[in-house]
């Protein structure tokens, strides 16, 4: 298999979604393939997290019934899977070590199909197990279906990539780069395959995500533990803990507060003990006491370990740590009107500084805002870039430098390995080198002499210096000393992450944090499939002369129609002519929940025009949010309010600009649709509706203040596109989402007891889903929800069904659900 970018895959959709959310995803969905002797079925696998199972692969003869699934499961700290032929017994039961096997991200699992000798293969990384004889066709026509496929629901936490199809005499290649749409191409950029609910990993490749934001008061430290995923924001009197992999956060306060005074709060982790080390160098005001202190950070303890003073102000120094020595180094930095040229170290064991002298080589000019780090071989350093001057002196001005230099610690050389002619705006980088590997390292860059601006990527050679600009980029507001931010990359994982962490004057800060998935890649890359020219411009050709030829025969056709059109059917699946670069018909089906002049807030959110338009794209998130902020304050919302909502951390003055150019986006949206109006009265914002518009949140509303004979079953039916405003963070929403919920929930569980009582099996499946959609670890649900299943003769589906409640109940309880099955059925 060639060597292929790690950005790419698809990530499923598992079970924590609606089941019509979930992802499918068909090998060949618009041609047929066959094989003779034997084929093979290769892929990159990611499992996300513990507790996972169900359905990798099925593999479905078109010749006859027989049907082949891969199913994965857990059990006691193994991973197992097993090759099934469905509806008889399991062909071969692979039992491996959860913690041996997902060292890696990526695992290969490879399926062959052996013909010839009637077996099967199945190898997971390097690992072989095989099947008993079996009989297989001498010539295998497979239909190949990852995750949900027909009664078959339930689909693990997973990622895919690299799928290959084949043996020797044709293979199919299919890298999973795609980064939007439902149809899935080979390598050459040919259209082959169809997914459903798909989640395309190349854009977490492009676009920085936002994790977690949090804030402190006072001066506060932020980093990253590589051991336990976790990201600390601290400040003298607790710390807030954000977990990478499980996006849990906590917070503590000290039992005893940080014995050092906090004023940049600069510290790095020693990763041997646990601990994270804080250091001050300099106080404008005369100060006696700790100036090192470590944080144990498994009790959460601080304990003093230095209070020796550099009393040299290093403002944007760089930095990194030697943890072979326990020795901790600082280049350069910016303070009483002069830049830094020299190392500085901080030794754990003696808690003293001292300044690191006799070094041969190259010289490095004297500097801040660099940037530093280590790669794979701890006893080499890198510095790269900044402003400074040869002198050393601010008042001869600043230069912006590019140069990169490589610090050997053993035999104290310095080696430049290049500077770089820069011709684009001035940039400088932020903390942290990434080496993720030996040719190429990352760093964060941005124009730091702008207020507002936003830091991006850069990949550079360490041979010649020569870089790309990758991914979007991340805001940062750059004007206090105390703004900075920093880059880390967590190799298990496989994800960059950035701390910015901003001040708007030195003492408070807010903290946010972003996420990007390796490899890192460029807006081509992110939009591009390769294919042949040639052969494109023969295809556009072809496509002309038939359109021409089509037009020409539409025109004599147009009487007749017109009369087929009007004889469709309101359920017709329409054809749609083919699409210039991948030639496959596309099928447009009815939305059951399109209607016009309607705005749906249950569920994804959808907004559907005067003409049954989809508009919902005209929407951003912005706009979203004003749109349900004023919807939801029936008396109006007053503009001060409004933006202290919307604009958190703007003044009232300087929020103005922002709010009008909202407010006239979403009344220019809302003149769309007919039958609603966004307008101001008495210095309120209201949104007013006639009855030709359509909202199912007023609809709700109105059922449960004019209740009628069927407003049950009209509740169920809005609930049952999904949560109530599901996607639209914002803290605000929290107690709505909450009241909303707890209102429809009593309705639900007494139309269970209503269906359970009257034997109605499948609705009460159907309301028991909705009330998952609420409250996933509804008891009452999962005991009518079984009895139902059981009743209907669906035992295995129900069991599957009851592991993974039992799965969620241990994550989200930490104990094990009381009940078994047994015992409820």
């Amino acid at each position: 298999m060639p060597l292929l970018s790690q950005s790419q895959g698809l990530k499923f959709r598992g079970g924590h979604e609606p089941i019509d959310k979930r992802t499918s995803y068909e090998l060949f969905d618009k041609i047929a393939v066959s094989f003779e002797q034997e084929f093979t079925l290769k892929f990159q696998l990611s499992i996300y997290s513990s507790n996972s199972l169900g359905n990798i692969f099925r593999v479905k003869n078109k010749d006859n019934n027989t049907v082949y699934n891969l199913f994965y499961d857990e059990e006691a700290g193994n991973c197992i899977f097993r090759l099934n032929e469905e509806g008889k017994s399991s062909l071969i039961i692979a039992k491996i070590n959860q913690q041996l096997l997902f060292k890696e991200e990526w695992i290969t699992i490879q399926l062959t199909f052996d013909l010839q000798k009637q077996l099967f293969k199945l190898q997971i990384q390097n690992q072989i197990f095989q099947s008993p004889k079996v009989k297989l066709p001498s010539q295998y026509n497979p239909e190949v279906i990852f995750g949900k496929s027909d009664y078959l629901i339930d689909v693990p936490t997973m990622s895919i990539k690299n799928v290959q199809i084949g043996n020797t005499a044709k293979s199919y290649l299919f890298p999973l780069k795609e980064s939007k749409g439902h149809i899935v191409h080979d390598k050459n950029g040919s259209a082959y395959g169809y997914a459903a609910n798909p989640t395309w990993l190349i854009v977490d490749s492009y676009k920085w995500k936002n994790l977690f934001a949090s804030s402190s008061l006072s001066q506060a430290g932020s980093n990253y533990n590589h051991r336990t995923k976790e990201i600390y924001y601290f400040n003298q009197d607790s710390i807030t803990i954000y977990n990478v992999k499980t996006s849990q956060t906590k917070k503590r306060a000290f039992q005893k507060p940080c014995p050092v005074k906090l004023v940049l709060a600069n510290n790095f982790i020693d990763a041997t003990t646990n601990k994270l080390y804080v250091y001050e160098l300099f106080y404008t005001q005369p100060y006696q006491g700790p100036t090192v202190a470590s944080l144990d950070l498994e009790t959460f303890e601080w304990k003093v370990e230095s209070d020796d003073l550099m009393k040299k102000e290093l403002n944007h120094h760089g930095s990194f740590y030697d943890e072979q020595q326990r020795q901790f180094y600082i280049f350069g930095g910016y303070g009483n009107m002069a830049y830094s040229g020299q190392f500085d170290r901080y030794d754990l064991d003696s808690g003293k500084w001292q300044t690191v002298d006799g070094w041969t080589g190259d010289k490095i000019f004297p500097r801040y805002f660099l940037s530093a780090g280590q790669g794979s071989n701890n006893r080499i350093a890198y510095i790269f870039g900044g402003m400074g001057n040869e002198s050393g002196e601010h008042i001869v001005g600043r230069k912006y430098l590019y140069d990169f230099y490589q610090i050997n610690l053993d035999t104290k050389e310095i080696t430049k390995k290049w500077d770089v002619l820069w011709k684009d705006k001035h940039i400088v980088p932020a903390r942290g080198l990434v080496f993720p590997d030996s040719n190429h390292f990352y760093a964060l860059c941005y124009p730091e002499y702008l207020t507002k601006s936003n830091i991006q990527l850069y990949r550079f050679s360490i041979k010649d210096g020569s870089f790309d600009i990758l991914g979007d980029s991340v805001p940062i507001y750059s004007d206090k000393i105390s703004t900075h931010a920093q880059l880390y990359y967590d190799q298990q994982l496989g994800r960059l992450l950035v701390l910015v962490q901003e001040s708007k004057d030195d003492i408070q800060s807010t903290l946010k944090v972003y996420s990007l998935n390796m490899t890192p890649i460029t807006p081509n890359e992110l939009n591009g499939f390769s294919s042949s020219g040639s052969n494109r411009k023969v295809f556009l050709l072809l496509l002309l002369s038939t359109a021409c030829g089509v037009g020409l025969f539409f025109l004599w056709q147009r009487g007749r129609q017109k009369r087929k059109i009007t004889n469709v059917t309101k359920n017709t699946v329409l054809q749609v002519p083919p699409i210039a670069d991948t030639g496959i018909i596309q099928t447009i089906q009815k939305d059951e929940f399109v209607r016009a002049n309607a705005i749906f807030l249950f569920g994804e959110f959808r907004a559907f025009d005067r003409n049954k338009r989809d508009i919902s794209y005209l929407f951003s998130t912005k706009l979203k949010q004003a749109f349900c902020l004023i919807l939801s304050n029936s008396t109006g919302i007053s503009s001060p309010y409004f933006s202290q909502i919307m604009w958190p951390d703007k003044s009232e003055d300087k929020v103005k600009n922002s709010r009008g150019v909202t407010i006239n986006h979403l009344r220019k949206v809302l003149n769309e649709f007919a039958g609603i109006e966004l307008v101001h009265k008495q210095g309120r914002f209201l949104i007013e509706q006639r009855a030709e518009f359509y909202c199912d949140y007023v609809d709700y509303i109105q059922l449960r203040t004019n209740p009628s004979g069927t407003y049950e079953s009209r509740l169920i039916q809005i609930i049952q596109r999904g949560k109530f405003l599901q996607g639209l963070d914002l803290p605000v929403f929290d107690t709505l989402k909450t009241e909303v919920e707890q209102n429809l929930l009593p309705i639900l569980l007494a139309e269970l007891r209503k269906t359970d009582i009257a034997h109605l099996h499948k609705k009460t499946i159907e309301i028991a889903h909705t009330i998952f959609l609420l409250d996933p670890l509804n008891e009452q649900a999962l005991f009518s929800e079984m009895k139902a299943m059981f009743a209907l003769n669906q035992h295995n589906e129900a069991r599957i069904k009851f592991q993974q409640f039992c799965l969620n109940y241990r994550q989200l309880m930490n104990e094990d659900f009381p009940y078994s099955l047994d015992k409820i059925i």
